[in-house]
């Protein structure tokens, strides 16, 4: 799906997370220290977006907290979180940044990279949600967020829309693990671009024209992140990570292309491992 695969990856330093009692003190909950987080890792993804090859690519994670303001990757975007954090429920809010990949390079299926390539797509846009915490634990949170983003480099030129559940809570002192639950809704021009074929691409591909109706509801998705700590403390030093997630494309639009319908599967898998070191 990307020639570059950031994986959307938390390691429990947004907020300590700790939720086990032992002879080591526990840190305060509502800490608002800075830190910063780097992470490397490799991930199996589909080869674009309903494909149903799949190849190994690199990624990376970045999280930091500086003044006040949250910066962190999902995918291939960067967010910034620039409502400083409150008590036990949290406004969220910032600017999104980052590129769409799909199919804007080689492709192993031979009659889609017969297709025309697609750009790059530059999106820009926004976020804006809530977060509750110290639900079950005191070191736990659950969040809603509605993501916004459109094309400005002339790629799709539609927006794309994202609403994300997300639980995260520590399992001890050294492991974090999260849920994710989302969605994406992205217009008829997103739907055309991607998975829509016209006569001269179905002449040089050999797939059958196909002209998506409308866009809407594009997929949903289902994620999980483990986190283990190499250091004894989720806060700083060395640490691992596992995701997985499922996504299923969903609506005529997209889920009826021949690209996916012929030639790949609705259902798409990403996973990833790799590691982190936090400051």
């Amino acid at each position: 799906m990307h020639r570059l695969f950031v994986a959307a990856l938390t390691l429990a330093v947004a907020a300590p997370a700790l939720a086990q009692t032992s002879d080591q003190a526990l840190p305060d909950p509502n800490d608002t220290s800075d830190y910063v987080q780097l992470g490397l890792g490799v991930a199996m993804a589909p080869d674009y977006e309903g494909s149903n090859d799949y190849r190994l690519i690199p990624g990376a994670v970045f999280r930091a907290k500086t003044g006040g303001i949250v910066f962190f990757t999902r995918g291939t975007y960067l967010y910034a979180d620039v409502v400083p954090a409150g008590g036990g429920i949290d406004l969220d809010a910032g600017p999104i940044a980052g590129v769409r990949l799909n199919r804007s390079g080689k492709i192993k299926d031979n009659a889609v990279d017969r297709l025309p390539d697609r750009k790059v797509a530059l999106e820009l846009g926004g976020f804006v949600g809530v977060t509750l915490k110290g639900l079950t634990n005191p070191y736990d949170s659950l969040s809603f967020r509605v993501d916004a983003v459109t094309d400005v480099g002339k790629a799709h030129e539609s927006w794309v829309f994202t609403p994300t559940a997300e639980f995260g809570t520590p399992l001890s002192r050294t492991t974090f693990a999260s849920l994710s639950l989302s969605a994406d809704f992205a217009s008829e021009k997103y739907a055309d671009y991607y998975f829509g074929i016209d006569a001269a691409a179905a002449l040089a591909s050999g797939l059958p024209a196909y002209n998506p109706s409308k866009g809407g509801f594009k997929s949903w998705q289902l994620g999980a992140l483990v986190g283990q700590s190499l250091s004894g403390d989720l806060r700083k030093g060395w640490g691992l990570f596992g995701t997985t997630s499922f996504k299923r494309l969903s609506g005529n639009a997209y889920a009826d292309s021949p690209i996916v319908r012929l030639r790949g599967s609705r259902n798409q898998w990403i996973t990833a491992a790799g590691i982190g070191y936090t400051w």
